[in-house]
């Protein structure tokens, strides 16, 4: 009988632990100590609102390729405010920009539209060693599945680390299931899933699994919450089956 009870005290108790391994993150991380941390620029994709700001020399000059918000930063204008005023991607990848006209931005990094907007300005006779500065304003990612606020969170980074849009969503919850979390990405009319695991830290040197604007990560139940769900929701459920199931071994072994 004796036996009889260990057993299934054992059965009850491996349904609903989680294991060390299995929940520590990042547990090979002293292996990235002093590597060299790569990075990949996002790129534009439709239905983004592009800030851009232009100067020069003299500021008057470059009233004329500036939107009202960008002119009038000082007064603390809002989030919502610069996006309304913002230049936003068409389906086809591109901007109307004041005197300059139609700009194609498509799958072209910040850094890349700078310059050619640069070119253009300075090339055409509109400014002298003019200045661009361009801004992504409305990046988001959404967080969905085992963490403690899934939602979807605004960013104002070029690019953020998985980690960090976790944390947006208050870490993944005890029964997330950190060997795959899945990385959704939509670009150039195709969309990619990568699949990330927590508990290594080899992935961390991969550029391509930064979160860009509007990335997806999701993160599933892990096997022990899947073969509990609709039989054992908690702690007081598991010990009344204990309960009844030693109450019965009991009796049929008197």
């Amino acid at each position: 009988m004796n036996k009889l009870i260990f057993t299934a005290l054992t059965l009850v108790f491996l349904q609903s632990c989680a294991f060390k391994k299995d929940i520590l993150y990042f547990q090979d991380v002293s292996q990235l100590n002093g590597k060299t941390i790569e990075r990949e620029a996002s790129l534009i994709q439709p239905n983004d609102i592009l800030q851009i700001t232009v100067g020069s020399l003299v500021p008057e000059a470059a009233s004329p390729y500036n939107s009202f918000a960008s002119r009038n930063t000082v007064g603390g204008i809002s989030l919502e405010m610069l996006q309304l005023q913002g230049y936003l991607v068409s389906p086809v990848g591109t901007i109307e920009f004041p005197v300059l006209g139609t700009i194609s931005v498509l799958d072209q990094s910040i850094e890349a539209i700078e310059t050619a907007i640069k070119k253009r300005l300075a090339d055409g006779g509109h400014l002298v060693n003019p200045t661009v500065a361009v801004r992504v304003l409305n990046a988001k990612v959404t967080v969905l599945g085992e963490v403690n606020r899934p939602g979807t969170y605004s960013f104002t980074e070029q690019t953020l680390s998985v980690p960090q849009a976790l944390g947006y969503a208050g870490d993944l919850t005890i029964t997330g299931d950190r060997k795959e979390v899945m990385l959704i990405r939509e670009s150039n009319g195709i969309r990619t899933i990568k699949k990330i695991n927590l508990t290594e830290s080899n992935w961390m040197t991969d550029p391509a699994l930064q979160v860009r604007q509007n990335d997806v990560l999701v993160v599933n139940p892990n096997n022990q919450k899947i073969k509990t769900a609709g039989l054992v929701g908690n702690t007081g459920t598991i010990l009344t089956i204990a309960s009844l199931l030693l109450s019965t071994i009991i009796l049929l072994t008197r």
